[in-house]
């Protein structure tokens, strides 16, 4: 990636009151009127003029107030580069450390599909593991020890049946959740509420190195972000928009988890919750996802189960993939095709989707995937409506 180009938007990323939807909206104006953000720090002036102009209009689809892009522009021109340096360089100074634009390629589909996205990802650990189809395990931080054990077994038969567990590092589950996937020789992602820099509760620093060793860290706070209640909700919207699916353990009724659960269920994933005794305050969370319609699980097989389509097609894309790059020679067609097939069935539903959409959650290219559904609406498995958009064929 070209360094100023990944300078520029970690300044843009880091604009007070910026927020992650002005983020958006200031990147979508830039591409309306063709101009390069490298624009706005050589002509600072100009550049506020003429988006201004654009930005203000009535007819125009994208608008952003002037209140924020003035905030823009006079960060773009009062802040330290000593301190983009040092973010700079901590991504050079360690082959583990990975800073991921929302531009990326690599930046994950599923998350992007979230109505406000982090802009910006710092990642510590196997940054491919971030692709890969999660769960995600929350709960009390104070669990019951049923309930921690509960979580530990969980997430290591879960682990060891190839499926990377996402939590957020907290006391209690989370940390029973990450040890139990690690010990059953599994893969985990921690979602952190601070810079990558910094490690807490600071009782868990040897679980925060075994996880970059042998997992993930991740961040969407910039290097030097203490620990603050604002970035927690956050960080749960995060923990739940990168999952397939989030599991609840145990939790009160007024609790972060119940808050990563209810974003889950407003971002359109899988909810599960394990029940428990009516006697325990920390059931009365789970018992009311339930209620709310979230799946009732005794069994971690409960999880793949529902799960299974979109976990062993991942899975076999993955495979694909390593053979391809082993042999280095081109995809061939026949069975590799049929595991691209069953990848783009696996995440169009009956409510149409776009080609784009597609593209972007499995990471393919167009021609891949407008080849597969062809091949999918000739066996009749999905059809295309006149504007374009795909769905499953009612049977």
């Amino acid at each position: 990636m070209d360094e100023d180009h990944l300078a520029q938007n970690l300044v843009l990323s880091l604009t007070p009151g910026l927020g992650y939807k002005g983020f958006q909206q200031f990147q979508q104006l830039l591409n309306y009127m063709n101009i390069e953000l490298g624009a706005c720090f050589s002509q600072p002036a100009n550049t506020l003029r003429l988006i201004s102009r654009t930005a203000n209009k009535q007819s125009s689809s994208i608008s952003l107030k002037q209140q924020k892009l003035d905030a823009i522009f006079n960060y773009i021109q009062t802040y330290e580069s000593a301190s983009i340096d040092s973010i700079m360089r901590w991504q050079q100074d360690d082959s583990r450390n990975h800073i991921l634009l929302s531009s990326d390629p690599a930046y994950p589909g599923l998350l992007k599909q979230i109505d406000a996205y982090p802009p910006v990802l710092y990642l510590k650990g196997d940054a491919d593991l971030i692709n890969a189809i999660q769960l995600a395990m929350v709960g009390s931080r104070n669990p019951t020890r049923n309930g921690y054990r509960t979580a530990f077994e969980f997430s290591s038969f879960l682990g060891s049946a190839g499926m990377v567990i996402t939590s957020g590092m907290a006391l209690g589950i989370d940390a029973a959740s990450h040890k139990g996937s690690l010990s059953g020789g599994g893969k985990t992602i921690a979602v952190v509420g601070t810079g990558l820099d910094r490690i807490y509760p600071a009782s868990h620093r040897d679980l925060a190195y075994e996880i970059a060793d042998k997992g993930l860290l991740l961040s969407e706070f910039t290097l030097g972000t203490p620990p603050s209640k604002h970035n927690f909700p956050l960080r749960n919207q995060t923990i739940s928009g990168l999952s397939s699916g989030t599991l609840v353990v145990e939790a009160a009724l007024k609790s972060g988890s119940l808050i990563t659960a209810q974003a889950a269920m407003e971002q359109g994933r899988e909810v599960f919750a394990i029940p428990g005794s009516i006697h325990n305050p920390l059931s009365r969370g789970t018992h009311a996802l339930i209620r709310q319609g979230a799946k009732l699980v005794e069994r971690a097989e409960d999880i793949i189960e529902e799960l299974a389509p979109m976990f062993h097609a991942q899975q076999n894309y993955n495979q694909q993939q390593q053979q391809h790059a082993s042999v280095n020679k081109p995809e061939p067609c026949g069975e590799n095709a049929d595991t691209t097939d069953t990848l783009v069935l696996s995440v169009i539903d009956y409510a149409p989707v776009s080609i784009d959409v597609i593209c972007t959650q499995l990471q393919l290219d167009i021609a891949e995937v407008l080849a597969a559904v062809t091949r999918l609406e000739l066996q009749q498995l999905v059809e295309i409506s006149p504007n374009g958009l795909i769905s499953r064929c009612i049977a």
